[in-house]
């Protein structure tokens, strides 16, 4: 759970030549460390040097979590850090903004909890399907005196709608599959059980196709519905604001002491504790 350790925390599998496979694997609650945020930044260097490669499929190894909020273990300077990616961002936000403009189809499937850094790289794919039994999704920062560091707030109005992403941003709350699919959070809440058998042959269908034409179409998809990096960046820098004010500190501590951050109600009812540490004053 430290950030700090040898065992890779992602693996990719490569299908074939156009179809890869990202894994989510850092057990036991796939929380975002710098590590891992290292390992994110390879693949995509990977994949905007790879020829052939047209699509992306990210899940979990990790049973009930997509991928978790940070590792609040870490040292916050192993992060922050980093240098600069090639957008001109910070480290984190400039791989979800590569992901956007490369030119692959990249396909979350989530099972499981996408808590903070999960929903923001779901919010970042070209498409995400869901477990409607088994899917959580939240931006629950605002809950407890945080913003948002990876773009939510530019993201979510133009997927779902100003009031939605109102909704979804301010209430900290989990968002079920089939509320995610009503709102636009997601394409799609299927069925556990069909959910794999559906992504992988959609995923197949489109690494069959032709990649110029599967990257200028996105291209000009993106161009009329894509944030500029100047709305990301100021995400950021409130992100890393937030995070030193006392009444940050505070409800975070109070979260630590109910159970955050370790195996256990706590993280799988994370919108219900952030709601009773609103109601505890």
């Amino acid at each position: 759970m430290h950030a700090k350790t040898e065992k890779a925390q992602i693996r990719v599998t490569r299908s074939s030549s156009a179809y890869w496979r990202v894994m989510f694997d850092n057990p036991p609650l796939n929380v975002m460390g710098p590590q891992f945020v290292r390992e994110m930044r390879e693949i995509i260097a990977a994949v905007e040097a790879d020829e052939e490669v047209k699509v992306l499929v990210f899940e979990s190894a990790v049973d009930g979590f997509f991928l978790n909020h940070s590792d609040f273990y870490a040292d916050m300077k192993d992060l922050t850090s980093m240098p600069q990616g090639p957008t001109g961002l910070e480290a984190w936000p400039d791989i979800l903004v590569r992901l956007t403009r490369a030119p692959v189809v990249s396909i979350a499937l989530i099972r499981g909890r996408a808590t903070g850094n999960g929903s923001e790289i779901a919010l970042a794919c070209d498409m995400s399907f869901a477990s409607r039994e088994k899917t959580l999704l939240s931006q629950w920062e605002v809950g407890v005196g945080l913003v948002a560091g990876g773009g939510p707030m530019a993201r979510l109005p133009r997927q779902m709608g100003r009031q939605r992403a109102l909704e979804v941003l301010l209430s900290s709350n989990d968002i079920g599959g089939d509320l995610a699919e009503a709102y636009g959070y997601v394409n799609r809440s299927l069925p556990d059980g069909e959910l794999d058998g559906f992504v992988d042959a959609l995923a197949k269908r489109i690494a069959s196709f032709d990649k110029w034409a599967i990257a200028n179409t996105k291209r000009l998809v993106s161009a009329a519905s894509l944030p500029q990096d100047v709305e990301i960046a100021a995400g950021w820098d409130a992100c890393m604001a937030s995070i030193a004010r006392p009444a940050a500190q505070g409800k975070i501590k109070a979260l630590f002491e109910l159970g955050f951050h370790k195996p256990g109600d706590a993280e799988d009812r994370l919108g219900f504790y952030v709601g009773q540490l609103g109601q505890a004053g």
